[in-house]
């Protein structure tokens, strides 16, 4: 048997918190944008954040129109982007205003939102802004009229290199005081809870789930919960069973069992194709939520 150790930093654990100081919301025109802004609100009142808004599209191409007798005119016009833009930046400034937000001023400290001046932007450029923010926060993918796109949430996993918080489509009334972590040992999860140190910190519970028979091979769960004691915080370790290979559908119900208002899980541990064609516990998840999600691939 092969035996694993949580390798600890040389350094204490508070020197290399980075805080959630930086939040990005990309926003579509026609999009259900409430509860992603109110769970990017409740970040920013933990840590006295700078909210930014972006408006984003699908990566259509910009071409202007043509006469209907030759070609197809593109799916959305240099105006029709200028109007999706303004629109998306009047939503997102009319919440901050009814929450009594300030605007950002530039170098100052503390809570207070801005918008991005460049017009409508595609997922693509989201996938590279998304860089410089500690964390990016999207609405759940669950293919409803309305709803954030898949491909929005995936742009922020696969290309910015940082966490990614799923608003269900309800804000809960707490948010990280009981944090689960799905733990399956992978590269993903250990990224994610990484990225939700700062999270964890502040948690009251946090409880390390694992299923039997789930993941691959790695430290167990009692043993990165022993890893975040260490660091004071508040963790213990829970196994169940999942006799019906669903890992996603249980590990909701047992969030919600537990009373969680924090799920962390990696994303995406089986590549998308296979997902897309077997489901998977991170498909299932980003569907189905209805508590907040943190994640990174």
């Amino acid at each position: 048997m092969v035996n694993f150790r949580m390798v600890l930093p040389s350094v204490g654990l508070s020197a290399t918190i980075i805080l959630m100081k930086s939040i990005l919301v990309p926003i579509e025109d026609h999009g259900i944008v409430e509860p992603q802004l109110r769970t990017a609100l409740q970040v920013g009142r933990i840590f006295d954040s700078y909210i930014e808004g972006i408006a984003i599209t699908p990566d259509y191409p910009v071409v202007l129109p043509v006469d209907i007798a030759i070609g197809v005119p593109s799916p959305i016009t240099p105006e029709n982007r200028l109007e999706m833009a303004r629109a998306c930046r009047e939503r997102f400034e009319a919440f901050m205003t009814v929450q009594q937000i300030e605007r950002a001023s530039a170098g100052l400290p503390g809570l207070g939102f801005g918008w991005r001046q460049d017009g409508l932007t595609e997922d693509a450029f989201l996938g590279a802004y998304g860089r410089v923010f500690d964390v990016i926060v999207v609405g759940r993918p669950d293919g409803s009229n309305g709803q954030t796109r898949l491909s929005t949430v995936e742009a922020a996993l696969f290309e910015t290199g940082r966490p990614v918080l799923i608003a269900p489509p309800q804000a809960p009334r707490t948010f990280a005081e009981t944090v689960v972590i799905a733990w399956n040992r992978s590269t993903e999860t250990a990224r994610v809870v990484l990225g939700a140190m700062p999270l964890l910190k502040k948690a009251r519970r946090i409880v390390v789930l694992e299923l039997e028979d789930w993941g691959v091979p790695g430290p167990s769960g009692a043993e990165l919960a022993r890893h975040l004691r260490m660091h004071d915080m508040p963790a213990e370790a829970m196994t169940v069973p999942d006799p019906s290979n669903k890992p996603g559908e249980v590990i909701l119900s047992e969030a919600a069992a537990i009373g969680c208002d924090l799920l962390v899980k990696g994303a995406y541990t089986q590549s998308r194709l296979r997902q897309m064609f077997f489901g998977g516990a991170t498909s299932h998840i980003l569907s189905n939520t209805t508590v907040p999600v943190l994640m990174a691939h």
